[in-house]
């Protein structure tokens, strides 16, 4: 079968599963269990299948199975298109994650060029209320789904700018410090601004073509200080420009890292931050969905879904909704819950997992059907 979803999943000393092995087919996998049991850790570990921190956004060590602290391995088989692919995820006592595709060595954003990932979790679920820096996190996870060299332009973004912000601090004021850093920051800082500006146009484009329960969701990407320039060049002197400011507030005060998301419900013509609580996420998944369509359109499969606790907020009308779309677009959607009954429209057109803990161990059974 082509497509993208994987046919096994395991764990090994990875949080609370000590070793934990999952045999799958391609159907939406739905896991229950109580609180604590480890579900959402399950996930975790298939996020780490996309270029990052995982959805948690931690560092290696913080994933190790406590008190042992040994290291962890997480190990999957991909089926990608019409490739399958081996890959081994681990982290060596404390080390540095490393990744190996079919046997050998390879860097994270090798990941995004075989596999798509999406993920909904419960900590996005205040993002149209919180600070700009998730919801820039939020456009740049979608943005990379669609254009993997994203994460490599936000990395150097990133790079440059620590390091013109850290010539700042010193009150370095000799401008030759800045001329190669500033070319550096303008060259990926346009890219990211760009990408940006393709990812949002791309999911307008899905969610306008779709019948769906979910609310439509405009967005507009807009810039705290001054607007984005249109060109490197244009770039480089407004970063040169800005120097005398940035150096008496200490960081680089323009570029993509100043630039916000807004949401709107079109319907209401309300902003995102003024909807209820049930609006707002449903307008969440509205996105999770129309980015999910647009990839099966673009990479030629729907991405792997990673759905935790997506039920809350949803009433049982929208629940269902959802259910439909995810067997409809027929991507692997991995989504908990703390009971099986929250899963029961799905009925045979899931595979079902409990996760339970016995002696802070998390055991995982795949339940027949």
């Amino acid at each position: 079968m082509s497509g993208l979803y994987l046919s096994s999943l395991s764990l090994s000393h990875f949080r609370s599963h000590k070793a934990s092995r999952l045999t799958l087919d391609a159907r939406p996998v739905a896991i229950h269990g109580p609180n604590g049991a480890g579900k959402t850790n399950l996930i975790e570990a298939v996020s780490l299948l996309s270029p990052g921190r995982g959805l948690r956004r931690v560092g290696a060590a913080e994933m190790a199975r406590r008190p042992e602290a040994l290291g962890w391995k997480v190990t999957c088989i991909l089926h990608s298109l019409h490739q399958v692919h081996e890959i081994e995820i681990w982290s060596d006592e404390g080390a540095a994650r490393q990744t190996r595709i079919d046997g050998k060595m390879a860097a994270q954003t090798t990941l995004g060029r075989i596999a798509r990932l999406l993920w909904l979790v419960p900590s996005m679920d205040r993002l149209w209320i919180e600070g700009t820096e998730g919801r820039r996190r939020f456009l740049d996870r979608m943005t990379m789904s669609f254009m993997p060299d994203h994460a490599e332009a936000t990395l150097a973004y990133e790079k440059s700018m620590r390091e013109r912000n850290r010539l700042l601090k010193d009150q370095v004021r000799d401008g030759h410090w800045y001329v190669a850093l500033e070319r550096q920051m303008a060259e990926s800082g346009l890219a990211i601004h760009r990408n940006r500006l393709t990812a949002l146009a791309r999911l307008t484009e899905a969610q306008q073509g779709a019948a769906t329960a979910f609310p439509v969701a405009e967005l507009e990407l807009v810039t705290t200080e001054a607007p984005m320039p249109e060109s490197v060049a244009d770039f480089r002197e407004a970063l040169s420009e800005s120097r005398f400011r940035d150096l008496a507030a200490g960081r680089t005060l323009i570029g993509p890292h100043r630039a916000d998301l807004h949401g709107l419900y079109a319907a209401k013509g309300v902003p995102a931050r003024d909807c209820s609580t049930g609006e707002q996420k449903a307008l969440l998944v509205s996105l999770i969905l129309a980015n999910a369509r647009a990839l099966a359109e673009d990479f030629g499969a729907p991405p792997i879904l990673l759905l935790d606790e997506v039920a809350a907020h949803l009433d049982a009308a929208r629940r269902a909704a959802l259910y439909d779309e995810i067997v409809a677009l027929g991507a692997q959607a991995w989504m908990t819950g703390t009971g099986a009954e929250l899963f029961s429209e799905l009925g045979d057109s899931a595979q079902h997992v409990e996760v339970t803990e016995d002696d802070a161990l998390s055991r995982v059974s795949v339940e027949k059907g």
